[in-house]
């Protein structure tokens, strides 16, 4: 059955956690799909991880549709949530909804998620009044991270924490059907999640949180180096791609791939007429 914003709800109320991946095209949002991810979360990280741009805020709304609509079309469980990609929501209200709409109408998504908190009620509110679900998503914001001074945890001292947590509420009024919290203290998302009655899905948040979501690639260890403290590694898939890759060169150089077993046969009787006729 097909998930929505409503099942997100029900497993809230019921205590039951939910799952969510980043997802960025068909064959994967299809093998997430099969394995119960809940939710697929079409992020704009897909700018560092998919296009190999240095942050999010060169990720247009193009791309965010394209490869929204090939998630959708591996997703036939799963939710589909879209990120409104930097500067697509921010001048306006009318931009926030003309964009969130695209988002829905071209790029199949179910969902839409901005990031920010007491700034961005009325464009949450009018979004949601346009019959779109919303997560807002609140913490760090990857898209201020230049405003922000880096990538770095949010909420430690009283005044952040306070300030999180009235946007938080902000956002719950406003018509926000869940909130995406990164990077923020355990204590402080667990009783953000309690304060609300709203989802809440984390990031670096602890286990408090009704749900989690991982960039698949740091989840898969596709990545060189340290990863983020909140991240777990479920299986070594980035050095086993890599052996795979240079298996196969080496079994080309050397001639033994393909193998018979991997080839396609002809009659012999035809080959020599072929040859007859065309060598020279």
């Amino acid at each position: 059955m097909k998930n929505t914003i409503l099942t997100l709800q029900q497993r809230k109320q019921n205590q039951q956690k939910i799952t969510m991946l980043t997802a960025y095209d068909y064959t994967t949002a299809k093998l997430m799909d099969d394995s119960g991810v809940d939710c697929l979360l079409v992020g704009d990280s897909l700018g560092m991880v998919m296009l190999g741009y240095e942050s999010t805020v060169s990720v247009t709304m193009e791309d965010m549709i394209h490869h929204s609509k090939a998630v959708a079309k591996g997703a036939k469980n799963a939710l589909v949530v879209t990120d409104l990609p930097f500067m697509s929501y921010h001048a306006s209200v009318y931009d926030a909804v003309h964009n969130a709409g695209r988002l829905i109408q071209e790029g199949n998504a179910q969902v839409v998620k901005l990031e920010g908190g007491r700034a961005f009620c009325e464009h949450i509110k009018m979004i949601t009044q346009a019959s779109i679900p919303v997560i807002a998503h609140i913490g760090l914001m990857p898209q201020s991270v230049l405003a922000l001074g880096g990538y770095k945890v949010q909420g430690r001292d009283y005044q952040a924490a306070k300030d999180i947590i009235l946007d938080a509420l902000a956002v719950e009024q406003a018509g926000a059907a869940a909130i995406l919290l990164e990077c923020v203290p355990a204590d402080l998302a667990k009783f953000i999640t309690e304060l609300v009655s709203i989802p809440t899905i984390g990031i670096g948040a602890g286990h408090g949180c009704d749900g989690q979501v991982l960039v698949y690639q740091d989840m898969l260890s596709m990545y060189d180096g340290v990863s983020s403290k909140f991240v777990k590694s479920f299986a070594p898939i980035g050095d086993q791609m890599k052996q795979a890759f240079a298996d196969y060169c080496q079994e080309v150089k050397q001639q033994q791939y393909p193998a018979s077993m991997h080839e396609f046969a002809i009659d012999g009787e035809i080959m020599i007429q072929l040859k007859s006729e065309f060598s020279k």
